[in-house]
Order: structure tokens, then C-alpha cells, then sequence
């Protein structure tokens, strides 16, 4: 069917190019030109013919549909005609010197043919839009959302323009909001830009009182700004409206008729923070041809790990897990994406020294990058003991073979809660910190020991976040421990992207020795408000539809988490999202002592004097801060 229009089309092209020529001719010279034998008339409208309709085809003039033409048809058909009169007017005058066509007439003709390709399309173009409106007025009477767009540019465009031309669209759309109040007045196929996102409130006051309230908004603009995300959640959320985005525009398929479609918006794109401007070339010359490892592999950030520096091309990439499904799945998934790159998966626990000293002596790492760990606050508090011999004891085994194998450089993943803890796992890892800041600052080792340090990443496991997509998922409610507590959050690729990148400023910086990266997390967030966020993201309305309920705090959690200790003044870094805080750690023949002394206890399962030990070594762990601690023997 399409070659057949192709064809008609072509046709239709030959004729308009055959017309064009008389048509200029008497133009150009009235009556007159019957003066001129009708053969030599027909031979040069035939010759023109047969040259436009080569230039036609050579320019590809038959790509676009009718009903479709826009500009940039235009703009080919200017260049086709243009094409075919420059190859026309040589020809004939090498024919007859262009003895009997006036000199203006070629010029004549670039307007007459352009004039008769162009109008049809664009006047076909027209009969179908207004069928189409036809069709939407005729089916008016079926239900349709009254929604109002955010951004006045492409997206909205093009959304406009769909539902056009889309008698069966669910969508009316009643107006449009701007970033800025540029486009204020304007409109874009007869819909009007009303105001900015600021005066989202009183837009819609004034569109309700019109008879047209909005029950939908939807974002148009893919770059939209974090903050302008965050006031069109609390304006929708105030005004009882759900939120939706357009997909971007890489996400279309090519089909011309595709309904377009919308898509919830995800938290991420609330939360996450504007990108930081990121040094890829210092993180491929990091990377690249280099044996790495990944311990915890299988975990999200372990994970996200994985996938990034497979990326950067390593001569040799072993991922190291305890659990034999998490290591399946993301060597299947390294496997699929990289096939030409060497890898090994390894089942190993970090508890095990005399496993992963055979591990190192086999695999021969230069980079490591230690994600193992327990970091579901509950579970540790319910089980110290595993707490213990994972984070610290297994840091420690880690840290003691990247020293022992020659390692260039080991990266430790903290977490926030090692800062002022109230929780076992937040103590662990400050000890393990302390460790690794201790072997970094000894000189009996040329492996740099870099610890880096961040608050929840969005998505992973055992995070708020899925935990509340599954409750709503169920109906709700919506569980949050206190309306009080808040927290830091960061997408999970940024957090490994930083981490990259802090790795490459330790293994050039030797002033950093035994300090402490700390990726600038930007504003904590409240979890009700996070709760109530996710509700109205899914279009339901928070009290009403899905309940939010207050828990009380969990076993060792606190309200507000921090990043840096009061006795770490931050410095800045060369990265912008980086930060560089002083090193607290004590001798490592004392600490190695104390790590013994915890381990055993651990070994053993009393309860009392692990608790009694952190106390002693980490002076700043507040359990009583947070919810109570209930253990059992483990």
C-alpha cells in the first residue's frame, strides 16, 4: 500500500512539474505566449518533467507521508525544485541557447512548481487534521480526563498534536504551565500557556471556576528541574490532583500512529538530586585493563559495582558473593552485556580468611571494592553477633589480603549510620571504617585504603522505598516508624558513580591518608513525606484513599542520620558532590586487640559484652537513642 501511494505521489510530482513550466511561460508573457509553437512548448515542459521528476527521486522526496508534512518537507521540496531548475536551465540552453524562453522564466517557475507540490501536501495535511477534530467533536460526549501540561516546548507540542489527531485519546487538555514565564499569553495549537509552576494554584482556581478543572498533570519536559518536580508534588498534593510524564522522546517507537502514552513519575525523579558533572576519563584510566574485584557482588550496590566498571573495560573482573542466586544473576546479566570480557564469579563469605587468601592468590586483584556487608538495621540488632563477624571481622580479612597481596587499592562502602550510631550495624561499620583508616595511615603496606561514605540508596534491598511501592501495591497502609524521622537518599547509580570517582582521587592523593570520602547527599527527606509522595505518584490521595500509619521506631533506628561527626570537618575535593573528612582512628596494633576481643565475643553469642565492647571502642554509640535493642544468641 505504501509503494502505491509512493507512486501516486510520484505521478501527481510529474504532472505539477509538466504544468509548471506554461504556467510560468504565460505568467511571465500573457497572450503572448501563443506566438510559441505548441510542440516546442510540450518538449520543454516534458524535458523539465523528466529532469524534476530524476531530482524528485534522487532527493528522496517520497520519504514523508501527506499526511504528516511539516517544515522540513517544505524545506526538501525547496531543494528539489531549486535542483531540478539548475539542471534544466543548461540543458536547454546547450539545446537551443534558450532562444525563445525569457530569461525570467526559470525563475517563475521555482515558485509556480513549488507552489504546486507544496500546496497539495499541506492542504491534504489540513483535510485530515479537520476530519480529525470533526471526529473528536462528534465523540464529545464520551468521558474524557481533563488534564494540564507542564512545559511549554516539544513534549507539550507534541502531545497536543496527538491527541488531535486521536479521536479515541482518554485526554482533554485545558491549558499549560511553563517553567518560566516567557511563554506566559502564548499558546501552541490554540492551547494556552496560563501561567508558571509558582502560579499552579491560582491556574487552577481559575480553570475550575471556567468549568474546566484539571484532574491530571502531566510533565511534558524530560530535563525538568528537581526542585520544579518537588513544588508541582506539593502543589498537585494540596490541590488533590495525581501527577504523570510523558516517556522520553527516545522511548517512542516509529510508529507515526502510536498513541502517546504517559507513565507514572518515580520517586527517583523527586528525589535524585541534579547530576554531578562526572570525570568518566579519569575513572576509564582507573579502571581499564586493570584486575578488579567486587565483593558482595550481588547486592545493589555491589551490583550497580559490577555493571559500571565492566564498562570501563577491566582486563579481569571477579565478582565475589555468599549467596549463590544474587552471584547467578548478575554474572548472567555481566555475562550477557559483556561477552568478551574475562570474569570469574566466586562463591566465598568474608568470614572465611583462609578461603579468600586462596581467593586473592588465584585472582591477583589490583583494585577492590568491598560491598559485603549486613545492613538491615532490625536484623542486626536482633543477631549482633552476625553483625560482627560480617562487617568488622569480614572488613578486616578483606582489608588484611588486599595489604598482604599487594593490592593498589581497596575501597571500603560505609554507610551514614556509622556516624554517632545508635544500632549495632552503624557501630560495625565504624569500626570497620576505623580499620581501614588505620591501615591506611601505617607505612608497612602499599595499599591505599579508601572508605567512602553515604546515607540510602533509592530502590535497594531492604530500603523504604520498595517496601512502600508493595504496600501500596496491597492497598496500603503506609507504615512509617514516626512522623518525625528523616533521611538521606541518592539514586544507586550516583552513589556508585561517586564512589568511582572518590576512588580516584584516594589512589592519587597521599595527604588523604586515612581520611574518610563523603558523597554530598543533599537535603534529607521526612519518610511521611516520602509516604505521602509515593501515594499521590501512584494518583491516589494520602488520608483518603491509601492510610498512612505511625509504627514507633525500630529496633536501633534513629530519627535523623548524619554524615559527617562533629570531630570530621569536611574539606572540599576536586569533584563537586565530594567531601573530604578528617580521619578519628587509634593505633592498629591496639585496634587489631579490640577487633580480637569483639570477635570472640561474637564467636561465643554474649550479647552483653558485644554491646559492652562497641560501647568501649566506639565512645560515641548511643543505643539508647534509638528504638530498643532486642538481640538473641546468633
Amino acid at each position: 500500500m505504501s509503494k502505491l501511494r509512493q507512486k501516486i505521489a510520484f505521478s501527481h510530482d510529474l504532472i505539477m512539474a509538466f504544468l509548471s513550466l506554461p504556467i510560468a511561460m504565460f505568467l511571465r508573457m500573457g497572450r503572448d505566449m501563443f506566438i510559441y509553437d505548441v510542440s516546442f512548448v510540450v518538449f520543454a515542459a516534458s524535458v523539465f518533467a523528466v529532469v524534476a521528476g530524476a531530482c524528485f527521486w534522487i532527493l528522496n522526496l517520497y520519504g514523508g507521508i501527506w499526511r504528516y508534512a511539516s517544515l522540513n518537507d517544505l524545506m526538501a521540496i525547496l531543494k528539489a525544485v531549486t535542483l531540478a531548475i539548475l539542471v534544466f536551465v543548461p540543458l536547454m540552453f546547450m539545446l537551443n541557447r534558450l532562444e525563445w524562453i525569457p530569461r525570467s522564466t526559470p525563475m517563475i517557475n521555482w515558485f509556480v512548481l513549488a507552489t504546486l507540490l507544496g500546496a497539495p501536501r499541506f492542504l491534504y495535511r489540513q483535510f485530515k487534521d479537520r476530519r480529525a477534530s470533526n471526529k473528536v467533536k462528534g465523540q464529545e460526549a464520551a468521558p474524557k480526563v481533563p488534564v494540564l501540561l507542564v512545559g511549554a516546548a516539544d513534549g507539550a507540542e507534541m502531545f497536543i498534536r496527538t491527541i488531535v489527531r486521536n479521536p479515541t485519546a482518554a485526554y482533554r487538555i485545558v491549558g499549560i504551565v511553563g517553567e518560566n514565564s516567557g511563554r506566559v499569553g502564548r499558546n501552541i495549537h490554540g492551547v494556552h500557556v496560563l501561567g508558571t509552576i509558582d502560579s499552579l494554584p491560582s491556574v487552577y482556581k481559575a480553570l475550575e471556576a471556567a468549568g474546566k478543572t484539571p484532574q491530571r498533570i502531566i510533565v511534558t519536559k524530560d530535563d525538568i528541574e528537581k526542585s520544579s518536580m518537588q513544588k508541582l508534588i506539593t502543589h498537585a498534593d494540596t490541590l488533590g490532583v495525581s501527577l504523570a510524564r510523558l516517556p522520553r522522546l527516545t522511548d517512542f517507537q516509529s510508529d507515526v500512529d502510536e498513541i502517546t502514552p504517559i507513565r507514572p513519575i518515580a520517586i527517583e525523579d523527586v528525589l535524585g538530586r541534579a547530576q554531578h558533572v562526572l570525570d568518566r576519563a579519569s575513572m576509564q584510566l582507573l579502571v581499564k585493563g586493570r584486575r578488579v574485584m567486587v565483593t558482595g557482588a550481588g547486592g545493589t550496590i555491589g551490583g550497580e559495582l559490577s555493571r559500571q566498571l565492566a564498562e570501563f573495560s577491566p582486563s579481569h573482573l571477579c565478582l565475589l558473593d555468599a549467596s549463590e542466586y544474587a552471584l547467578y544473576s548478575i554474572d548472567l546479566e555481566i555475562k550477557e552485556k559483556y561477552p568478551n570480557l574475562r570474569r570469574n564469579s566466586v562463591i566465598a563469605n568474608v568470614r572465611d580468611k583462609g578461603r579468600l587468601s586462596r581467593v586473592f592468590t588465584e585472582e591477583t586483584p589490583e583494585l577492590v571494592f568491598h560491598a559485603a556487608a549486613l545492613k538491615h538495621v532490625p536484623i542486626v540488632e536482633a543477631h549482633p553477633s552476625e553483625g560482627v563477624m560480617t562487617n568488622i571481622d569480614g572488613t578486616r580479612n578483606i582489608a588484611d589480603c588486599c595489604s598482604a597481596s599487594g593490592v593498589s587499592a581497596m575501597v571500603l562502602i560505609s554507610t551514614d549510620k556509622a556516624v554517632n550510631p545508635t544500632n549495632v550495624m552503624g557501630a560495625s561499620k565504624r569500626i570497620a571504617e576505623t580499620y581501614c583508616q588505620a591501615l591506611d595511615l601505617t607505612e608497612s603496606t602499599t595499599t591505599r585504603f579508601v572508605t567512602v561514605r553515604f546515607g540510602n540508596v533509592l530502590g535497594s534491598t531492604g530500603s523504604v522505598v520498595p517496601l512502600f511501592q508493595r504496600q501500596l501495591a496491597n492497598g496500603g497502609p503506609l507504615t512509617v516508624t514516626h512522623p518525625d524521622m528523616n533521611r538521606y537518599f541518592m539514586t544507586v547509580r550516583e552513589a556508585v558513580e561517586l564512589v568511582l570517582e572518590a576512588t580516584v582521587l584516594g589512589e592519587k592523593q597521599d595527604s588523604a591518608a586515612g581520611r574518610v570520602y563523603v558523597l554530598d547527599m543533599g537535603e534529607p527527606v521526612k519518610i511521611v513525606d516520602l509516604a505521602r509522595q509515593m501515594i499521590l505518584l501512584a494518583g491516589l490521595q494520602p488520608d483518603e484513599d491509601i492510610k498512612i500509619e505511625f509504627t514507633g521506631p525500630r529496633p536501633g533506628e534513629k530519627l535523623f542520620e548524619e554524615i559527617l561527626h562533629d570531630s570530621e570537618p569536611p574539606e572540599e575535593t576536586d569533584y563537586a558532590g565530594i567531601m573530604l573528612a578528617a580521619p578519628r582512628t587509634i593505633d592498629l596494633q591496639t585496634l587489631s586487640k579490640q577487633i580480637d576481643e569483639i570477635t570472640a565475643a561474637a564467636q561465643a553469642g554474649n550479647l552483653d559484652e558485644i554491646i559492652a565492647l562497641i560501647r568501649a571502642y566506639v565512645p560515641e554509640f548511643q543505643p539508647e537513642a534509638g528504638g530498643p535493642i532486642r538481640a538473641v544468641a546468633s
